[in-house]
């Protein structure tokens, strides 16, 4: 019975470790969240009025340019896939691993041939695990992606896109990440970046109205322009999403498992009493059956 008391308080003092631990995480992630989710949804505005703009010039100039019109010369498509570096977020990379594997299985259905990037060390193991090649990846800012990795991304992205079909030339850009909705909402989506693919809608006049537009010093070259300033802010509005979304998960599961870190304690704790007024028992009936036999001789 002795034993058994000891036992217990090992797991009661084990369990107090991780719950101070998963209370730390949860305050250091809440402590980051709101810098986070800010600098997120400070951003979104401004990608989507780039996103208006360069929706205006491809609706309403006739062009073939390959940010509109894509490429026919290659099947091959660009997929980037935005996990975490760490784990202790739920299921925030599960969902996103999910979901690619999805996107993937689709794309090949349509007949072309995804090369796969990732963003983030779990998702970087889980395609190695799996024997799935990555052409490129990138770790250890998945909480705070900073200016320099973001435009790493876009620039290998634009290049594969621009690149010829002999050196490793893309037709497509697909991007999957989690948007952040609210503390208690994130959406994990599948956007495709290239070519132009119009998702937040252009807004037009009423009653079948078409603005005119006048580009200066051409639509083409408007567009040039455009293009690496589109995808980089793309990217750099759905990585700031994906952390904030991350942040959010790690606080609420870190949260979770402070509670049930709490009931294991509670349960052990009841159970060490359990055996501890067992042994008192035990100990009670030895000392009474040893007063008994003495008065017995």
């Amino acid at each position: 019975m002795a034993g058994q008391q000891r036992v217990y308080k090992q797991k009661i003092r084990a369990t107090q470790t991780l719950k101070k631990v998963f209370r730390a995480m949860e305050l250091i992630a809440a402590s980051r969240i709101s810098k986070a989710r800010d600098t997120a949804l400070e951003a979104d505005p401004y990608t989507r009025a780039l996103i208006r703009a360069v929706s205006a010039v491809a609706s309403h100039a006739d062009l073939d340019h390959p940010l509109i019109t894509g490429r026919d010369d290659t099947n091959d498509v660009a997929v980037l896939v935005v996990t975490s570096d760490r784990g202790m977020a739920g299921a925030y990379s599960a969902t996103v691993l999910r979901e690619a594997e999805r996107l993937l299985t689709d794309l090949e259905a349509e007949g072309k041939t995804p090369r796969v990037y990732v963003f983030g060390r779990r998702g970087e193991n889980y395609f190695k695990f799996r024997g799935r090649e990555i052409v490129q990846s990138w770790t250890g800012e998945s909480e705070r992606p900073s200016i320099e990795i973001t435009q790493d991304i876009a620039r290998a992205l634009l290049s594969a896109y621009q690149a010829p079909v002999g050196s490793g030339g893309v037709s497509e850009l697909h991007i999957v990440f989690t948007r952040f909705e609210s503390m208690v909402t994130q959406v994990v989506q599948r956007r495709r970046v290239l070519p132009l693919e119009v998702v937040d809608g252009v807004a037009e006049p009423s009653e079948g109205a078409r603005a005119l537009y006048d580009f200066e010093p051409s639509p083409e070259d408007v567009l040039d322009a455009l293009l690496p300033m589109y995808v980089m802010n793309r990217l750099r509005n759905n990585l700031l999403m994906a952390a904030a979304s991350e942040l959010a998960s790690r606080q609420r599961a870190m949260h979770t498992a402070t509670e049930n870190a709490e009931d294991i304690i509670r349960d052990y704790t009841r159970l060490a009493n359990q055996a501890r007024q067992g042994e008192i028992t035990q100990e009670i009936s030895e000392i009474v059956s040893g007063a008994d036999a003495l008065s017995a001789d």
